[in-house]
């Protein structure tokens, strides 16, 4: 780069340090935000300061060479939406900012390659939990365990637990296992390394379940997949959120519920394909969840290491050599590189360095991070709550028992499986402009009456032939209303939530949780389904989406359109302020709008903004591009 693009400092001096302008930056209690502002931490800073902390920076670490690029990035991080004004910046590079707001879906292949790699790794995980799903039709017989739907049998009781038993291996696997290795090998390895490791397990497992000779050894077999799952789910989400651009994150790293869908849906095509060849067919439905790993295992290293793993192990030219690759321009790459940096060194002071013990203590005990814990634990725990899986797990048990044969009732686990992947697509253009704590907060009470609904058609006598369709029907619509929310939401959410500190750790807890409450359903409702009935299974988890429904609304707050370290500010509000922002004024607000009709009625927003792209920033930003871009002729840009 030549000289001439090098930025003056100044005449202006100041002796303040990198500490004391951090100190001073950060004047937001990141525990206590009582006035719930989001900061920039550049906002305040003088010009000529700024740009000698940047050259310290790139001297420090190694990037004397694009340190002139470091410093035209800092003042579009510094000043967001005042790039149109800076003489430093290109019209090339302009344009590359603009159409940020203009063509959001506009980036490098290697973004894109990226979250088509996270998404087989959630096609993997979505395979994996349905291959039992067919074969819970057949297995048990094998193994002498058949005898759970025969009552008066001895072992009845004994039977269904060793069911449900074997049904929940994964997610035991996952839970205590899985989950809690994905913070130290992480560390180690870096978000490829594991999700590779995650591979192996995921490939090598469904194939030692489908040469099992009794159900222990099926068993075995599927707690040592749950260590993979528990790999893969508590780091994929992470990989793709520290790699997507803020406005479109949350419709990227929503894919792994999208293709943890696409993936059940393959399992129930398995489970279909392979029906009639005989007493081996639970063999096949088992084994073929190895086949969407092979491509995982192979292309996770073609993929760019995330930035902020590398920022976090101080590898600060590595960053940018992967920032590069994952943005459209290297102003953009610097930029980022340098925001991310002094954000998450203003994160570092408050929470500090830590080992593995310590940061599972301070999930619960640093506030800021006690709130990121107890939202994702709600969000996570809510997915098994709202009931997805009882149906994921054993829809074909529940359409035999809604009087339909072995293969009408794989039929309909198919279309089951088919609606739940289809609904999820909407979730890619809502989650990042209507939200995930609305999607959430709209899409439970549907999920509610709905099961409460397939419950009661039970009631229908079975030679009706409304019975079998209305409880489809029912089930399906029930599916409809949780793939755009509740199932693209929780690992979304989860991946975004915790500082870069604890991000590790608590994506392990936060999946370790839901993992665990989906193993103790697993385990219990095959017992819950003979005691409660049907009708009276179903009105259980009808009942618990209402419960999970109220603590969303208190417990979870929004993250749309923030950057992971603005989140930091988000969280830094302490509890009792949100519930009663929300109870108090949200609600009422609410009522008046939409119950009442009353456009008329004024809400008083929680967040304030300062130095950041906030709701009316965002607008601003937006008009001030079209106007520029009516001013100019188009800058022609490069893939």
């Amino acid at each position: 780069m030549a000289d001439s693009d090098k930025i003056s400092p100044g005449a202006v001096h100041s002796d303040a340090s990198d500490h004391e302008r951090h100190a001073s930056s950060s004047h937001v209690d990141l525990n206590k935000n009582l006035e719930a502002k989001i900061q920039n931490p550049l906002a305040d800073i003088p010009r000529d300061q700024l740009i000698r902390e940047v050259n310290t920076f790139a001297n420090d670490n190694g990037l004397a060479e694009i340190a002139p690029l470091l410093q035209r990035g800092a003042l579009v991080a510094q000043n967001p939406d005042g790039f149109e004004s800076m003489d430093e910046i290109t019209e090339e590079e302009k344009q590359h900012i603009r159409n940020e707001t203009l063509h959001k879906w506009k980036h490098p292949m290697a973004l894109y390659y990226t979250i088509a790699i996270c998404s087989i790794g959630a096609a993997v995980q979505g395979w994996d939990q349905t291959g039992s799903n067919g074969a819970n039709l057949s297995f048990p017989q094998e193994f002498g365990i058949g005898h759970g739907h025969e009552p008066s049998h001895p072992n009845h009781d004994r039977d269904n637990w060793i069911v449900g038993l074997v049904n929940a291996a994964p997610y035991l696997g996952s839970a205590f296992i899985g989950c809690w290795c994905s913070d130290p090998i992480n560390y180690y390895l870096g978000r490829r390394g594991t999700i590779f490791i995650s591979a192996i397990f995921c490939l090598l497992t469904p194939i030692g379940g489908a040469v099992s000779q009794n159900w222990e050894q099926l068993f075995i077999t599927r707690i040592l997949m749950g260590i993979g799952m528990g790999l893969k789910g508590a780091s994929v989400p992470i990989f793709a959120a520290e790699n997507a651009p803020t406005s479109i994150r949350g419709a990227l790293v929503m894919s792994w519920q999208m293709w943890t869908a696409f993936g059940i849906f393959l399992g129930f095509c398995a489970n279909l394909a392979v029906n009639e060849v005989g007493a081996i067919a639970w063999r096949l439905q088992i084994g073929s969840a190895f086949l969407p790993a092979i491509p995982l295992t192979v292309g996770i290293y073609f993929c760019p290491e995330s930035p902020r793993w590398y920022i976090k192990k101080r590898r600060f030219g590595d960053a940018y050599q992967s920032l590069l690759r994952l943005r459209n321009s290297e102003l953009q790459a610097a930029r980022d590189l340098y925001y991310i940096y002094t954000q998450i060194e203003v994160e570092h002071a408050l929470v500090g360095g830590s080992n593995y013990i310590q940061r599972f203590i301070e999930l619960f005990t640093i506030p800021r991070v006690r709130r990121a814990t107890l939202a994702a634990f709600t969000v996570m725990l809510a997915q098994q709550m709202c009931g997805i899986n009882i149906i994921a797990f054993y829809s074909s048990t529940i359409f035999v028992e809604a009087g339909a044969s072995p293969k009408e009732s794989l039929l309909a686990s198919w279309g089951f499986g088919l609606v739940n992947f289809i609904f999820a697509w909407p979730a890619i253009f809502t989650i990042d402009t209507f939200g995930r704590r609305s999607l959430l907060l709209f899409t439970f009470p549907q999920m509610a009456w709905t099961l409460l609904a397939a419950g009661f058609c039970f009631y229908i006598p079975k030679s009706n032939p409304a019975h079998l369709g209305l409880i489809a029907f029912f089930v399906f619509l029930f599916a409809a209303f949780y793939s755009p929310g509740e199932g693209p939401v929780p690992f979304t959410y989860s991946a975004e939530v915790f500082p870069l500190s604890h991000r590790e750790v608590g994506m392990g807890f936060a999946v370790a949780t839901c993992l665990f409450w989906a193993a103790v359903l697993s385990i219990t409702f095959p017992r819950l389904l003979a005691a409660f009935t049907p009708t009276g299974a179903f009105g259980f988890y009808a009942g618990l989406n209402v419960a999970a429904f109220v603590m969303i609304f208190l417990f979870v707050p929004e993250t749309k359109q923030r950057t992971l370290e603005e989140l930091d500010y988000v969280f830094a509000v302490p509890l009792r302020k949100f519930i009663s922002y929300n109870t108090t004024q949200w609600l009422p607000w609410w009522i008046q709008r939409y119950v009442f009709q009353n456009k008329n009625a004024k809400l008083e927003p929680l967040y304030h903004f300062h130095g950041v792209a906030g709701e009316k920033e965002d607008e601003k930003r937006a008009v001030s591009i079209h106007e520029a871009t009516d001013r100019k002729d188009p800058v022609e840009v490069k893939e």
